[in-house]
């Protein structure tokens, strides 16, 4: 890196985020990756230096993998950790308070896997799979439709989760709304073919979300903000879009700004792509300027393949950030949330920071075999 983008770097990735009572020390946060070294859902001393680990590298702030709320379809994995539960309670408050020593803020994901629940799979064995229309995503019968009854024990499951991770210390809490999971199918035309209240026209099938927010908003204090991660594709629905147009995400994010959402988390698989015609704008600058909420950016940070390219055994290498610098400096959006290269190297944020990114660590796809 040039003395010139290592300034520039410095100058726009070093300022303080702010929203409610969270502080960033900078604009860098750590994308919520499944690393599935939770057994029991029960998170660890190993989980809690791994992320403490990657403060300690100049991460701003951790978004925590995806952990499951209290309900019986959240889940679909016993290595994935859980947000209920006196234990798993006691290990995230563990985590959260060795990321707070190394000065770094952390909010968790919270998660309900809906109709992408693997029939049989633990937590609980026996739990149906469960969804808005009772079809997967690609539009095959599987599990059932959600009645008012689950809807409301979802919906309280969120709020207990938030309320929760305020308690044991956490400086937020991010709703997962993304990637084909239960909200997102809510949210999709797709998967949600419901006739009722949650279900027809865009704005009605933003509710199930809406309401989530809004319990959550109500479970937790003025000083704890919500973010909320959202994105177009689906996992084995990749080209989806829920807006196909700004006018249509506008009215998906007008009903959830208003419900409560502080941060929209957008999440792209490249985040340099422009999301719609006419303009150079990503999905999270889209979002900004239609919410006028602050966006955290996702996809490919600092990387020359995408995610998927991990899933096959491939690595991938280093890169600049020159376009994210363009991009941020021009405000588009507040915040960057790095994956793979975080598993990677977890001195990238220091590196970045100081302009040293020719001692950054590439990523291998071995790196996900193994807590470091």
């Amino acid at each position: 890196m040039t003395d010139e983008n290592a300034r520039r770097a410095a100058d726009a990735l070093s300022r303080p985020f702010a929203v409610r009572g969270l502080t960033s020390r900078n604009r860098i946060a750590m994308a919520p990756m499944t690393r599935q070294f939770s057994p029991n859902g029960v998170p660890g001393q190993d989980v809690a230096d791994y992320y403490a680990r990657r403060a300690a590298g100049g991460v701003g702030l951790i978004i925590t993998e995806g952990t499951y709320v209290d309900h019986d379809s959240a889940g679909t994995s016993d290595r994935i950790p859980v947000f209920h539960g006196e234990d798993a309670f006691a290990g995230w408050a563990g985590v959260a308070d060795a990321v707070h020593r190394e000065g770094g803020a952390i909010i968790p994901q919270l998660w309900h896997v809906g109709v992408t629940r693997a029939e049989g799979a633990p937590p609980v064995v026996d739990a149906e799979p469960v969804g808005p229309s009772g079809v997967s995503l690609s539009g095959e019968p599987k599990g059932r439709a959600m009645t008012q009854k689950d809807l409301d024990d979802v919906i309280g499951a969120f709020a207990d989760a938030a309320a929760a991770a305020e308690r044991l210390g956490f400086d937020g809490a991010e709703l997962h709304g993304a990637h084909g999971y239960l909200i997102d199918q809510f949210l999709w035309e797709g998967s949600n073919r419901r006739t009722d209240a949650y279900g027809g026209d865009l704005v009605a099938r933003t509710r199930f979300a809406a309401e989530i927010v809004a319990a959550c908003r109500a479970a937790v204090s003025d000083a704890f903000p919500l973010f909320f991660r959202m994105s177009q594709w689906k996992m084995d629905a990749y080209e989806a879009k829920l807006a196909q147009t700004p006018e249509e995400l506008e009215a998906i994010l007008t009903p959830l700004a208003d419900a409560g959402v502080d941060v929209f988390h957008a999440s792209t698989r490249r985040y340099w792509l422009p999301e719609f015609d006419g303009s150079d704008l990503n999905l999270a600058g889209w979002v900004k300027k239609i919410s006028g909420r602050p966006t955290v950016t996702v996809g490919s940070v600092g990387l020359d393949g995408d995610f998927f390219s991990a899933f096959q055994g491939n690595g991938s290498s280093v890169t600049g950030v020159d376009q994210l610098l363009d991009r941020i400096e021009r405000d588009e959006f507040d915040m960057v949330a790095v994956g793979r290269a975080l598993i990677a190297d977890p001195e990238w944020a220091a590196k970045t920071l100081l302009g040293r990114t020719e001692d950054i660590t590439p990523f291998g796809a071995e790196m996900l075999k193994t807590l470091r």
